[in-house]
Formats: structure tokens, sequence, C-alpha cells
């Protein structure tokens, strides 16, 4: 059953990376603009930032959407959700009022400290969820399956068995040689 949930958890914490990369991808400068408006980062490494954003954002979700590199993508998300809830408790904090332009857009918003608690909430719910993906091992239809087999040998695994069924006849026989000499 856990399979299965960190599988839900793959497609929605991948869906959301994907739809925000998309909303992105087509106007980098806006994406640009974005990451400037939180006024944290020094000089130009806005721009740089605001180019890569969407590039990380939507290698991130392919990745878990087909459960690829799934815990180091969960990593990748789960920083990714940190910084996005810094900066918008910084701006919210300092008074800032911008559209947090996770899923484009950005820039000035009247009415954007109303909106802060519920974006905050929303990325601590995907940051749960990424949480959840690096503890669990494996999910369900993941490519990581397929390429990421744990290697047994059945001939290697009987073998084992066997000689652990003679280990503990070998037990037994201690112990009833101890019972008898009382």
């Amino acid at each position: 059953m856990k399979e299965w949930l960190g599988t839900v958890a793959r497609l929605v914490v991948g869906g959301v990376w994907i739809w925000a990369a998309a909303l992105k991808l087509p106007d980098p400068e806006q994406s640009v603009l974005s990451v400037r408006a939180y006024q944290l980062l020094p000089g130009d490494s806005a721009t740089t930032v605001g180019h890569l954003l969407p590039v990380l954002e939507l290698a991130v979700g392919v990745c878990l959407v087909v459960g690829l590199l799934t815990r180091g993508s969960a990593v990748l998300s789960g920083l990714l959700l940190v910084a996005f809830i810094i900066g918008i408790a910084s701006v919210w904090a300092r008074g800032i009022t911008i559209d947090c332009g996770c899923f484009g857009d950005g820039g000035y918003d009247p009415d954007a400290a109303s909106k802060y608690p519920w974006e905050i909430a929303r990325d601590a719910g995907l940051l749960l969820l990424s949480a959840y993906l690096l503890w669990l091992r494996r999910t369900r239809v993941a490519l990581d399956n397929l390429l990421f087999r744990p290697r047994t040998d059945p001939d290697l695994d009987h073998h084992l068995d066997d000689h652990d069924d003679d280990h503990d006849d070998d037990l037994d026989d201690d112990l009833d040689l101890e019972s008898r000499s009382w």
C-alpha cells in the first residue's frame, strides 16, 4: 500500500514541477523578473537562477513522474521547496507584495500578502510528499524498478537458507547436550 501512496506522491509532486516549468519556459525573461522580485540574490545571479530554474523544475518533474532516480529527485525537490518557502516567508516578513512566480507571472501583486500563507502551506505539503519519497525505498510503476533491481541469486539464497537450517540444527544439538548434563 505504501508503494502505491509513493507512486501517487511521485505523480503529484512531479506533475506540479512539470506544470510550473511549462508555464515558465516559454517566457524566460518573466522567470528572471520573478526571481529578481524577491530581492534576495546578489548582482546578476537572479538572471542565471531565473533561466536555470524552469529547466531544473522540468528535469525534477520528469524524473519523478517516470520514477527515474526518484530518491535523488526527491532531495532536489525538497531543497527547491525549502528555498521557495524561505523566499515567500522572506518577502512576507519584509512587506513585499509580489506574486510568488511559482507558476509563471511574478511581479507586483497588491493581494499577495493574503496568498502567502496558502503558498507556504502548498509548498510545505509538497515538501512532505518529497520527504516521503526520500524515505520510501521503492514505488510502483517506476523506471527505477527496472534499472536498479536488487541482484539476487536464487541458488545462493537457497544455499544460505540451508546453511542457516544446519546452523540452527547444530545449536539445537548443543542445547540438548547441555540439558542432558544437568
